[in-house]
């Protein structure tokens, strides 16, 4: 089992039917085949073979979905970097994944033009997708253009061989490569197939980074079934409604945050978007008040997944209401999880611990990183670093991560109860705490927020109306913090170790 094969087997039996669309360009399954050939027996003329690793420094882009498949037909590994990535973070990450070719374009070069003397790759595997001219790059499309569209032969691949290496976010510390199998990437298309109900006809709609593995969760069952992807090149709320509307779009999946800036366009209901069957939350908790407003607007049509790239998921279905629509659902079918205390021992339904979990869909390892690998997956359950509880019918809620707990007077204080009650201020769009030093209790809470509107409460307002409803005094704010935006990691995700980091610089440069 492996996914190198899908691009074949479309185009042979469902040849005409519409594969990618980004931007003005639309492939059927015959035409996009036989461009991924191309690229395929392009790579493997630059003296690529099976296992070499392959970083892609590239935004949302036909290229990008071609060299994601090529690699597939081929046994190359693919590396997605992050387009944020500059300078010696880049460098370490290529260094430590044995990255041996780079393909990325003219914004991006002078990125990679900083840290080549660092990198020990060939110069002819420097591949750049425009400005041609550009010294020191070979001219993607020159070297692809004159390839067969025939299919590679005589590459075997199993379901063992790996496929990415996903570098972590670095949400909480430095990154790490996941790696992740054919097999494992084969799950992502059956299973979530299954779970959002995805089929030959769908059409899927991603406007998120493709370098994230949240982009996975849509991506391999549009690829597995033969639906139709739509890639946006980049995230804008109202572009991305009129697409849904003219594609007649069933499914998207999002973070939290592209969600609420569409909740903030009033026409994003399914009066105007009726073709939407699926609306999928995935990187970060999605608050209950933005739930229950997508509710609202989209009754029955909201999933929210939790999970870790390195293995194992939990699913809110669209049909799971009322109470639960709190929690972020179930394990799919295969899947395990369980809440353990400081001591491993498996705590009962109710009881706050980390979330722990097991299945198909589990990592390789860390690469190069076996150390690490012993940390995280101990007698063959994965660590999530995450609080949690189930309840008595075994729905998972996220209480917090470890990490971003607060101690104040050494009570545990989760941020999330705190962003909870934040978001539901008529002024708020969106919201993140976290813990300050403080002389009398050691940690205290501090909220950083976004407004829908400039001017529209004050940070101390908003400061009093938030402690004026929070359940205990531990959990009051010491400060309220308006901010334009959050610094978000490339999947979207917010950063709050940056936001911490920011703050003790603020606090360094008083003293």
């Amino acid at each position: 089992m492996h996914i190198g094969g899908l691009l074949s087997r479309h185009a042979r039996y469902r040849p005409n039917h519409t594969a990618v669309i980004v931007g003005d360009a639309r492939l059927t399954y015959r035409e996009f085949n036989a461009r991924v050939n191309k690229v395929a027996h392009a790579l493997l003329g630059l003296g690529l073979t099976k296992g070499d690793k392959i970083a892609t420094v590239l935004p949302n882009c036909m290229e990008l979905l071609e060299v994601y498949w090529a690699a597939a037909k081929i046994g190359l590994v693919v590396v997605p970097m992050s387009t944020l990535l500059r300078g010696q973070g880049l460098a370490t990450l290529l260094r430590d994944s044995d990255t041996a070719a780079v393909v990325t374009d003219g914004a991006h070069a002078p990125v990679i033009d900083a840290i080549r003397s660092d990198l020990l790759i060939d110069p002819a595997r420097f591949l750049i997708t425009d400005a041609a001219d550009h010294p020191g790059y070979h001219d993607y499309h020159a070297l692809v253009a004159p390839m067969s569209e025939g299919d590679p032969t005589g590459i075997e691949l199993c379901s063992d061989d790996p496929y990415n290496i996903m570098y972590s976010s670095g949400t909480t510390g430095l990154p790490k490569g996941i790696v992740l199998t054919h097999g494992v990437r084969a799950g992502y298309g059956t299973i979530f197939a299954s779970s959002y109900r995805i089929t030959p006809e769908s059409v899927i709609l991603h406007a998120g980074a493709l370098v994230f593995n949240g982009a996975f969760l849509t991506f391999m069952p549009a690829f597995y079934l033969g639906a139709t992807y739509i890639l946006m090149p980049a995230f804008n709320a109202r572009q991305l409604i009129e697409i849904a509307i003219r594609e007649k779009v069933t499914h998207i999946k999002m973070v939290p945050s592209q969600i609420v800036a569409l909740l903030n366009e009033p026409d994003f209901d399914e009066r105007h978007v009726p073709s939407i069957e699926m609306l999928g939350s995935v990187g970060a908790p999605l608050h209950l008040e933005h739930k229950l407003e997508l509710e609202r607007r989209f009754p029955n049509r909201l999933y929210e997944l939790y999970g870790l790239t390195e293995g194992f998921m939990t699913i809110l279905d669209k049909y799971h209401r009322g109470e639960k629509l709190g929690s972020v659902g179930v394990p799919p079918p295969f899947m395990e999880i369980k809440i353990i205390d400081d001591q491993g021992r498996e705590l009962p339904p109710g009881e706050v611990g980390e979330i722990c979990g097991r299945g198909p869909l589990m990592m390789t390892g860390y690469y190069k990183r076996p150390d690490l690998t012993a940390q995280a997956v101990v007698n063959g359950w994965l660590h999530s670093g995450d609080m949690g509880y189930v309840d008595a019918d075994g729905f998972l809620y996220l209480v917090d991560r470890k990490k971003d707990m607060i101690i104040s007077g050494g009570i545990n204080v989760f941020p999330r109860d705190i962003e909870e009650i934040i978001v539901q201020h008529p002024a708020v769009r969106e919201a993140a705490v976290f813990g300050v030093p403080s002389e009398k209790w050691g940690e205290t809470p501090l909220a950083a927020v976004i407004l829908k509107s400039p001017g529209l409460v004050s940070a101390e307002e908003l400061r009093e109306w938030i402690n004026a409803r929070v359940e205990a005094g531990y959990q009051k704010v010491s400060q309220v913090v308006i901010m334009d935006d959050f610094p978000r990691s490339a999947a979207g995700k917010t950063l709050k170790r940056v936001m911490r980091d920011e703050y003790w610089k603020g606090m360094e440069r008083k003293i």
